[in-house]
């Protein structure tokens, strides 16, 4: 299920990481927000803003996108694309962008792959390889891994992994809310939260090949208009 490619694997780790994390955070918010500001009737919203306190977002900051997002406040206005492309050996990579202004994006995104050992494809040429999924990422040090089994499995968990003290949980979409809520109401502290695209195969990358992917991924997600890079790669440490 793509151990490697879990939200674990790209946690924050210095300020400027962070500072990123928030501004792409925002965006989403803001992007949610066009449909109205009550987190009761706007779904979209609501996971939004959940994500967002998930991962430590000050409230101000969360308020400030909400009023940008419903027109209450001057703001960019975002649309949101998804680019599929081709990293080294074949493997595959979806990327999520929040831009105002596809013009610039899209050909700053091509040129990150074609200097990084990559290719841009059109629409549909990886997407078919991924399958969007709940995922939760859990310290298995605070809280132990049958307490994490017990509760997740009983709200619909679909798989369970534990790898370097870190306890992965995986679900359907549909059930992403109701392993939320019962995680909180269980007193199980997760570490991240989300929607993410698990590649269904993975593709075993090593040596050059490895350190170009990595690379690419890397430019990929400096650049300030994506949200999410995804891929199928294997790598060995």
């Amino acid at each position: 299920m793509g151990r490697h490619n879990t939200i674990a694997g790209r946690m924050a780790s210095s300020a400027a990481a962070k500072g990123r994390l928030f501004t792409k955070l925002a965006r989403e918010i803001m992007v949610s927000a066009r449909a109205g500001s009550d987190l009761n009737s706007n779904a979209a919203l609501r996971s939004a803003v959940n994500k967002a306190k998930d991962n430590s977002m000050p409230k101000e900051n969360i308020e400030r996108a909400i009023k940008k997002g419903s027109g209450e406040m001057t703001g960019m206005s975002f649309e949101e694309i998804t680019y599929e492309g081709y990293g080294p050996n074949g493997s595959a990579i979806m990327i999520e962008v929040l831009t105002d202004n596809r013009n610039r994006t899209h050909p700053e995104l091509r040129r990150i792959f074609q200097k990084n050992g990559g290719n841009m494809g059109e629409m549909g040429v990886v997407a078919w390889m991924f399958k969007k999924r709940g995922v939760f990422v859990i310290d298995s040090s605070k809280v132990s891994e049958d307490k994490i089994m017990e509760v997740a499995l009983e709200a619909g968990a679909e798989d369970i992994i534990t790898e370097d003290n870190y306890t992965t949980v995986y679900t359907e979409v549909v059930n992403f809310a109701t392993i939320r809520e019962a995680l909180i109401n269980a007193d199980i502290p997760f570490e991240k939260a989300g929607l993410e695209l698990i590649p269904d195969n993975l593709v075993s990358l090593s040596g050059d090949n490895a350190k170009q992917a990595l690379e690419l991924v890397d430019k990929l997600e400096e650049h300030d208009d994506v949200q999410n890079v995804y891929h199928n790669f294997d790598i060995q440490e």
